[in-house]
């Protein structure tokens, strides 16, 4: 190597050491930490395949979820029918679809009202303490320790019928769901309402309201989405268990949990009319709960299983 080559080679090398760095953003760091996540990875492709096939898959079935076959009565798979019917005629594959559509929706408004409400009455209660934050906890310990499943039992009862029927399931189930975030919430709020950026803000004279919506909850947003994401997967448990016994989403419409419900009577005589919608219940599940680990290690820098980012 000449000498002007070496010296080409360190001013090359001093020009790129001197180069400033770009820093990542933190949302590019997150997206980062779970990209390493593979398991992760393959629940979040999971759930995208489920909510396609719930949102178009209907579309492309030659039966609807409605339609009944007078010519085919509990027949198994086969070329017309590829999960087979029920046994009032219905196609099972068009029933699925249908119930994961439901049972995905019912899931995700589930989660928005549960965090959303844990998260204002949690961080409310540590900011304004007081009378306020004894009232809110009083509750808090009540609604943990009433039997949820047999009141949203009966109260799921007196559901008007019509297709919006299944809207009072969602508000019974998210007005069950969040004291327990809302109480991991408070306590994470008691640490950030010292922080000098919330002093500041309160110094500045700054209402309550919007001292909690603009400082306290962004910070903990990491805490709240991870329980949003695992809120998905009780809200389509709890709704499973209930329509399994019969207090959940009612006939003429369906859910995945209706499916297991009925299909459960006649799993060792008709299998395929139970294992369609219980293997999709089961696979949409793991990729919830997948995603739910893979963001809590994504959002937590502390966190082995993220890696470094």
């Amino acid at each position: 190597m000449s000498a002007s080559d070496a010296t080409e080679l360190e001013t090359l090398a001093t020009a790129a050491e001197a180069k400033p760095q770009k820093r990542l953003s933190r949302g590019r760091l997150i997206l980062r930490r779970f990209l390493r996540n593979k398991t992760a990875v393959v629940g979040a492709f999971g759930i995208i395949f489920l909510a396609a096939l719930a949102i178009f898959g209907g579309a492309f079935l030659y039966w609807k979820f409605d339609d009944i076959d007078t010519n085919a009565f509990l027949t198994g798979p086969d070329s017309a029918h590829i999960l087979g019917t029920t046994q009032a005629g219905r196609d099972v594959l068009a029933l699925t679809v249908r119930g994961l559509g439901k049972s995905l929706l019912i899931g995700l408004l589930v989660a928005v009202l549960s965090t959303s409400i844990a998260a204002l009455v949690g961080a409310s209660a540590a900011y304004v303490g007081g009378w306020y934050e004894k009232a809110a906890l009083w509750v808090i310990d009540l609604l943990l320790v009433v039997p949820s499943f047999f009141l949203i039992a009966v109260a799921s009862r007196g559901a008007p019928e019509g297709d919006a029927s299944w809207m009072l399931l969602v508000v019974l189930l998210a007005a069950f769901a969040w004291p327990l975030s809302a109480r991991v919430v408070r306590s994470l709020t008691l640490s950030i309402r010292e922080r000098e950026y919330v002093q500041a803000a309160k110094f500045m004279g700054l209402p309550a309201f919007r001292i909690i919506l603009r400082h306290i909850l962004p910070n903990a947003s990491s805490l709240l989405i991870i329980d949003a994401t695992l809120n998905v997967g009780y809200a389509i448990l709890s709704e499973t268990g209930l329509s399994y016994f019969g207090f959940g989403v009612q006939a003429p419409d369906t859910s995945l949990g209706t499916l297991i419900g009925e299909g459960a009577r006649m799993a060792t005589t008709y299998p395929w009319v139970f294992l369609g919608p219980a293997t999709v219940l089961v696979f949409l599940v793991m990729c919830v709960n997948a995603v739910g680990d893979g963001l809590r290690d994504a959002l937590d820098p502390s966190s082995a299983s993220g890696g470094q980012a």
